[in-house]
């Protein structure tokens, strides 16, 4: 491997990183614009998925909860457990950007800041990982 194009991934990966910090204080301190609305509950249901790996495999739990408000129905987002989620039953939620979430959380982590966060985040670490594996080349000796 080119030694030029190791220092260029550990220069990404420091750019990339400065990155990540700025996003993830900026998602920290942004306004958030949303509406605290009561929704009524319509169905819940549960969806298991089975992921499989070399010699294991785990299930994931994905909980759906469909509701009510001002006439339209909605999934609610970013729903952790069904618990408080009987039919039938008034819940509060909150309206942003024409969705319908569980939790403040929910509405955070969906920003186009959080996008930008979680983007950088993840090409940090793979930009981390590539320099990691090959910074032997910057100190071999060349012929």
């Amino acid at each position: 491997m080119n030694k030029t194009k190791v220092i260029l991934m550990g220069v990404g990966f420091v750019v990339c990183l400065v990155l990540t910090i700025f996003f993830r204080i900026r998602m920290d301190n942004q306004e958030l614009e949303y509406e605290e609305v009561q929704v009524r509950v319509v169905s819940t249901d549960t969806e298991t998925v089975k992921v499989r790996m070399q010699n294991s495999s785990s299930t994931s739990t994905r909980y759906i909860v469909k509701v009510s408000y001002e006439g339209k129905t909605y999934n609610l987002e970013n729903v952790h457990s069904l618990v408080g989620y009987s039919e039938g039953r008034t819940v509060k939620a909150y309206l942003s950007r024409g969705k319908l979430y569980a939790n403040i959380e929910g509405v955070n982590t969906s920003t186009p800041v959080a996008y930008a966060y979680f983007g950088f985040l993840i090409a940090s670490f793979v930009l981390f990982l590539a320099f990691a594996c090959s910074t032997p080349y910057l100190f071999k000796k060349t012929k």
